[in-house]
């Protein structure tokens, strides 16, 4: 199948399974979407016992496929434009030290003792992989995901505070993540012996840094233009070149294309800046346009993430590693957020409920999958940390998503 013909299918199934979820199930559009490519999958993988061609026409478009481009390279940067754009700025400068604090540091520690913790529960199942390879399951499950938190958290009347918090440290810690897992996937295809420590540094600020100058540079030149025509049309045609523009230029000059993003969106997204650059009626537009974008993305993202399930390999080990990584997900973030929580309480306002909150709010979603696929096909251990980051992702936005606004009420009225 062309390319046109499987993005016009997935838009078709995305539609289908929106009216449904509107219609009859009135869940979340995040998780309604993926619990219905879920069971659709599911319903394939049955069918191929009773009608296999199905099941092979099913397989055979999901392998053609590739998740990893369609999303790092094509749906990410409108996905985290669109999301830093309608961000609420103040609030996030208001509560910066504690994102920066999580973002960084938290992601960092959080892949050591994931990857660490992986490793011995592999080992205890009978599963020889590297330590290396635990290391790269810990940087791609670490970051909590924007798309998947923008989509669910809104609504789970989460505490305002603990909310941006969230939010803000989703929007800045996948491109942490990013960064450091390929930072780690170039040490595992060098070899450990062969990479220095100021090759990692000097790879991880021209990434993380130069993410970020680039983002506030694409964001000003957007501002420029913006701010000197009143063409609504005009403008909204300006926001989509320079993210799709500024998204490919990022990845030739080797810096890290989400971070810019995210730094861009957010700068455009200031009130000031919005007020200053747009009138009314282009402001209105260019709200409105990534609105519908950011709706469109995240539809098609989560049909694909539930359609992914018919071309995993399961193996009954596999099924019990990833039950222990969801635990060890779990365990891990909230042992890290209680941590810097306490070594930073003389300077980050937090109450005592903020990490059982900021734990079960942590989702992941489609970034998670993205990077686990992007593995060398080569390597034997691929197809056990995809399914491991699958697990964890469909328990995150199924069974946390569900359940958080639950959680709220039941922590907050305790």
């Amino acid at each position: 199948m062309e390319l046109f013909q499987i993005l016009t299918l997935l838009v078709v199934i995305s539609a289908i399974f929106g009216y449904i979820n509107v219609r009859f199930l009135k869940l979340p559009t995040t998780i309604g979407l993926m619990i219905m490519a879920l069971i659709f999958s599911l319903l394939m993988i049955f069918f191929q016992f009773v009608h296999p061609a199905w099941a092979v026409f099913a397989k055979e478009l999901v392998a053609k496929i590739d998740f990893t481009t369609v999303l790092m390279d094509v749906m990410l940067s409108f996905l985290l434009f669109a999301g830093a754009l309608h961000t609420n700025v103040g609030l996030i400068r208001a509560e910066k030290r504690s994102i920066a604090l999580f973002a960084l540091v938290g992601v960092v520690i959080s892949t050591f003792m994931i990857g660490s913790l992986i490793f011995y529960v592999s080992k205890w199942l009978g599963l020889s992989i590297d330590y290396l390879y635990c290391l790269l399951f810990g940087a791609l499950i670490s970051p909590t995901d924007p798309i998947a938190v923008l989509g669910i958290l809104t609504k789970s009347n989460v505490p305002k505070k603990i909310e941006i918090n969230i939010v803000g440290e989703s929007l800045f810690n996948d491109g942490v993540g990013v960064v450091i897992f390929f930072t780690i996937l170039e040490i595992a295809k060098l070899g450990a012996e062969n990479v220095t420590v100021i090759d990692v540094a000097k790879l991880f600020m021209q990434e993380a840094v130069g993410g970020i100058f680039f983002g506030l540079g694409l964001g000003y030149v957007m501002y420029r233009l913006l701010k000197s025509i009143d063409d609504y049309e005009a403008e909204v045609m300006i926001t989509l070149a320079l993210v799709m523009g500024g998204y490919f230029l990022a990845h030739e000059l080797h810096t890290s294309g989400p971070l810019a993003m995210v730094v861009a969106g957010l700068f455009m997204g200031s009130s000031g800046m919005k007020q200053d650059a747009m009138s009314e009626t282009t402001e209105l537009y260019v709200d409105k346009f990534w609105e519908l974008i950011d709706v469109l993305m995240n539809a098609v993202l989560f049909v694909l993430i539930g359609l992914e399930i018919l071309v995993l390999e399961f193996h009954v080990n596999y099924f019990f590693a990833g039950l222990a990584a969801i635990v060890i997900v779990l365990a891990s973030r909230y042992l890290t957020i209680h941590f810097l929580l306490r070594i930073s309480r003389n300077w980050v306002a937090a109450d005592k409920e903020a990490p059982l909150i900021m734990t079960w709010g942590g989702l992941r979603g489609g970034l998670s999958i993205a990077m686990a696929l992007s593995l060398p096909a080569e390597w034997d251990a691929k197809p056990y940390l995809v399914f491991i980051t699958y697990a964890v992702v469909l328990f995150s936005i199924i069974v946390q998503g569900l359940t958080l606004e639950k959680v709220v009420k039941r922590i907050y009225q305790s």
